[in-house]
């Protein structure tokens, strides 16, 4: 965006709470343009769920555009002896209570995600949870913990690395970075599909004209060729300019 906006763009990672702290700062930022939120799934959907915000996700911010979708993945350490997702389970049931899975946080999209994993497939596992996936994928790699469902931006390097083992894409088709890795269906797991979606966010208030103005340079930024390559390095899809806007119909559920 800093092409289009002729400014310099800096990106702070206010890590804790699954994204609330940071998506609270934005919500008492003045609303000039200046200060923006990219959020996703688990901060502007299920943090108002399962923690006591301080503003309102709903009516604190004005949408600026929708930015990226991707799955999640399931995967675990090295070590796991299991070299599929039905075997995956069935180890897990063998050992009822005993793996371990690190989470992004208590309450994101890994965590419920992890949960439902739990009730599709009738396993019971412990969570850890981590301030991010960065950490919580690290601690993978450790083998510190035993599995996971997390974002492809931790995982899928690790995964193409060798260093933890991946047992299917949580999502509805399969990865064009990946594509020997099955969907959760394909291996056996009818039902988990989750969307990790990204958008952009303002503090409430911020004018219309300023608004139209950053939308603009999101969609000169995801036309970028390089851009949207890099975007699907990590297994990301950027929407058309059609379904990114404020007001848009055509959005992800």
């Amino acid at each position: 965006m800093r092409a289009s906006l002729v400014q310099t763009v800096v990106v702070e990672n206010a890590a804790g709470a699954n994204g609330s702290i940071a998506v609270g700062r934005v919500a008492q930022a003045a609303p000039d343009g200046y200060t923006l939120s990219i959020g996703q799934t688990g901060t502007h959907v299920l943090n108002g769920a399962t923690y006591t915000l301080r503003y309102d996700a709903l009516n604190d911010f004005e949408p600026i555009s929708l930015l990226t979708d991707s799955p999640l993945m399931i995967v675990a350490k090295k070590g796991m002896p299991a070299d599929d997702l039905k075997g995956l389970i069935g180890w897990l049931k063998s050992n009822p209570n005993t793996a371990t899975a690190g989470t992004p946080g208590v309450g994101s999209l890994g965590h419920t995600s992890c949960i439902l994993f739990q009730r599709i497939t009738g396993t019971q596992f412990q969570f850890v949870p981590y301030r991010g996936s960065a950490l919580a994928i690290q601690d993978l790699v450790a083998g510190h913990t035993d599995l996971t469902i997390i974002d492809l931006v931790a995982s899928l390097p690790q995964v193409l690395s060798g260093t933890i083992k991946a047992y299917a894409v949580a999502g509805k088709t399969r990865l064009a970075a990946a594509p020997d890795i099955p969907t959760a269906e394909e291996a056996g797991v009818p039902g988990l599909s989750v969307s990790l979606w990204h958008g952009l966010w303002a503090p409430k208030g911020t004018p219309k004209d300023i608004i139209a103005k950053l939308y603009g340079a999101v969609v000169d930024a995801l036309s970028n060729d390089d851009v949207r390559l890099r975007l699907a390095d990590f297994g990301s899809v950027s929407f058309p300019a059609r379904a990114t806007g404020p007001g848009s119909s055509d959005r992800p559920s």
